[in-house]
């Protein structure tokens, strides 16, 4: 049976270098479809490796307290006229969290955020994202520094005008050199540069961690606003119990808003769930159109082998009489066409792997922000599916040509 197949190997290929423009327009309905297939494939890939990578910024063990959900909301008036939040809420919570025996909450951290302009110099950088929060932050924060600190517990309290940056602002601002120590104006307000925060990256390259400032609570109500929306960011004990920590929050914050037993809650507690209920329907869209193309592409090839598969067999007709008539048994000349179509797509399989890379290769150079990832698990799979479409579609005139009469077979002109 190996010596068979091995045979069967080489009048296989010897026919394809025969045949060599035949066999590549064979092929490319197989190329097509392997290249949607890993490209679809990485794209997923991509969006999980990059999320994931945000949801590490973000953490994955705090709750946020907020008016707003992080979800479509078709009641939009409803939400709308909630209360706003407030940054007292948070030491409020901190006080029921601290006399709460067993609390599955560690700490509550207001946070103010707005859009500003960030000018250092000559330099100026637009609709920086700036926050206002406490020396707490720390706490439920997993950033890095790259160079400097956060703020003290004296700046903290004294609400002092010192500011983080994030890197693409130090960058912008500061080319090629050390910000820390100087001045730059936060829309028209002096701020000392006390650290700058290590790079961090984007989420899903729609939103960078990296063009950011924060900046002291209290300088940020003094300077900016108090009358913005708090956002209260609640780090859980345990991530493995954040049921139990919502529930507890969820109690705390009626509590703390004097919400009635009977009343709705007026305020959304908000985590990574949310997000990443958000991005199923992206990976789902993105996988429907790509088995679309894929099984359009993979479709038309077998078809195409299959009819090649026949011309061949009507071409080769005086062989495989002869070949039945030495001997040749009908599975012999089974394996043979059956291995023909096979290679042929398993050809197609691997120009369509290369192409794919190629192609992954070049947009995450052009774009590293855009999130694709080439994995082996892509290659075999797009090896196996080459494999399948040349079973398939070389099975039936495989069988034909095993079943041909070997005495009609010779008399075919």
């Amino acid at each position: 049976m190996i010596g068979e197949l091995v045979e069967a190997v080489r009048i296989a290929f010897s026919v394809i270098r025969a045949h060599k423009m035949r066999s590549v327009l064979t092929a490319l309905g197989v190329i097509i479809g392997i290249i949607a297939v890993t490209l679809m494939g990485s794209a997923i890939g991509g969006i999980e490796t990059g999320f994931d990578r945000s949801m590490a910024v973000i953490g994955d063990d705090i709750l946020y307290v907020e008016k707003w959900p992080w979800r479509h909301v078709d009641d939009w008036w409803n939400y709308r006229n909630r209360r706003t939040m407030n940054v007292r809420y948070a030491e409020e919570l901190n006080r029921i969290i601290t006399a709460t025996p067993n609390s599955q909450l560690v700490i509550a951290v207001p946070t103010l955020q707005t859009g500003r302009n960030v000018k250092y110099g000559e330099n100026e950088v637009k609709g920086v994202f700036t926050q206002g929060t406490t020396i707490d932050f720390l706490v439920t924060s997993t950033s890095q520094f790259n160079e400097g600190r956060f703020f003290t517990e004296a700046e903290s309290r004294g609400g002092r005008n010192v500011v983080v940056l994030g890197a693409d602002v130090a960058d912008a601002l500061f080319p090629g050199r050390s910000p820390l120590e100087e001045t730059v104006s936060i829309d028209g307000n002096p701020f000392r540069v006390v650290g700058v925060y290590a790079k961090q990256g984007t989420f899903l390259g729609l939103f960078s961690f990296d063009n950011q400032v924060v900046v002291t609570l209290g300088a940020f109500m003094r300077v900016f606003s108090s009358r913005l929306d708090t956002s209260i960011r609640v780090k859980v004990r345990d991530k493995t119990r954040m049921e139990a920590a919502r529930d507890e929050l969820t109690g705390a914050m009626r509590r703390v808003r004097a919400l009635p037993p009977e009343a709705k809650n007026d305020f959304e507690l908000n985590e990574q769930s949310a997000l990443k209920s958000s991005i199923g329907p992206i990976k789902s869209g993105i996988a429907v159109a790509g088995l679309f193309v894929t099984g359009l592409a993979l479709f038309v090839g077998a078809i195409g082998i299959m009819n090649i598969t026949y011309v061949s067999v009507k071409e080769r007709t005086r062989e495989i009489g002869t070949r039945k008539a030495v001997g040749a048994r009908r599975r012999t000349i089974l394996l043979q066409f059956l291995v023909e179509a096979v290679a042929i797509c398993v050809i197609g399989g691997v120009v369509g792997l290369a192409l794919s890379w190629l192609l992954t290769t070049a947009v995450a150079a052009a774009a590293p922000s855009f999130p694709l990832r080439f994995s082996v698990g892509l290659v075999m799979t797009g090896l196996v599916v080459s494999m399948l479409t040349g079973i398939i579609s070389g099975f039936a005139p495989a069988v034909s040509a095993s079943r041909l009469d070997p005495i009609e077979a010779l008399r075919y002109e």
